[in-house]
């Protein structure tokens, strides 16, 4: 019995077998595989950002409000500067990657340890910036009050500008007792006690006519609700439950915990993932100099690095228009 093998024309393509699939080696194939798979995960935490914030939009913080600050400029607001610079810093990273591969392509050691080192470079501040943005969101700037109802109000000017709970309250002088082991629930834990409590803020409110309370929710305008000078007193009043200053998992002085945590989360993962991609690259930097790559003839690993480090730059450019521009 004979057997016929039947000819489709399928041996001469891509798709047609062998272990280079597109003309791609393993290892480049499997970067495409996980930057698929992780592109999946983070969109997927974007997807239920963006759905708890249109769900909560009337109480969701203003992005220009909380991201202000800028280092070794303590005091002054400058909305969205430090992050603008921080993912320039990034996508410039980006840029010399790419000049990394292509002088790799061309067998330039010297071009690929100058660029591989501007990228790391790169990748360093802006994980420090990070690092920095982080405990400027932790530590807090003005304080704020919650509510019984887990609202949070903030305290404005006439004019409508924030004022910190330093610059009209004043902490009594009697000693509160923090929750301890010996005096207290075994099994029970207590943070530090905040700089002031809510009588403290009542009576710096009365003695302070020109400061009034504002909400957390945002009117037809876009601007967050300020009450009357009678409002402010009686909602502090029978409404304020104890203060809060700065933010973490459990509350946050710039309105929904929910913002929080989404941050903590979202920029912590991404940047773990810069971190996790400058530790890479620094080891493919060594490498470089040691000549590994230039024995070999292609310097592939520092094209498949670079595709991890375009896959990181591009999501933070989708994190970066969720939680600062939209």
């Amino acid at each position: 019995m004979s057997t016929s093998v039947v000819n489709t024309g399928a041996e001469g393509k891509t798709w047609g077998g062998g272990n280079e699939p597109l003309k791609a080696s393993y290892g480049k194939m499997m970067m495409w595989f996980f930057i698929v798979s992780d592109a999946l995960t983070f969109s997927g935490f974007l997807a239920a950002y963006g759905f708890s914030r249109f769900k909560f939009s009337e109480t969701w913080p203003i992005a220009d409000e909380v991201f202000t600050h800028v280092p070794f400029l303590h005091g002054q607001e400058h909305p969205m500067i430090y992050v603008a610079f921080m993912t320039f810093v990034l996508i410039m990273s980006s840029v010399t990657m790419v000049l990394a591969v292509d002088a790799g392509h061309h067998l330039n050691k010297a071009k690929v340890t100058l660029y591989m080192l501007l990228t790391i470079i790169g990748g360093l501040i802006f994980v420090g910036s990070q690092a920095w943005e982080w405990a400027t969101f932790i530590k807090g700037d003005f304080g704020a009050v919650q509510t019984k109802g887990g609202n949070i109000i903030q305290f404005v000017n006439t004019d409508g500008h924030r004022v910190a709970l330093r610059d009209f309250v004043v902490a009594a002088p009697t000693e509160r007792e923090q929750h301890q082991d010996k005096n207290g629930l075994w099994f029970v834990g207590e943070g530090s006690l905040p700089t002031y409590t809510v009588n403290d803020v009542i009576h710096g409110l009365e003695a302070h006519p020109e400061i009034l309370v504002r909400t957390q929710t945002i009117d037809e305008h876009g601007k967050k609700t300020i009450l009357s000078r009678e409002e402010s007193l009686h909602q502090l009043k029978t409404n304020g439950k104890h203060v809060v200053e700065g933010a973490n998992l459990h509350e946050n002085e710039y309105g929904s915990p929910l913002f929080a945590d989404f941050f903590f989360f979202i920029t912590g993962f991404h940047g773990f993932h810069v971190f996790s991609g400058v530790i890479i690259n620094i080891i493919i930097f060594f490498n470089v100099i040691l000549g590994t790559y230039e024995k070999r003839k292609n310097y592939e690993m520092v094209e498949k690095v670079g595709l991890y480090w375009h896959f990181v730059d591009l999501v933070w450019v989708f994190v970066f228009t969720f939680f600062y521009l939209v």
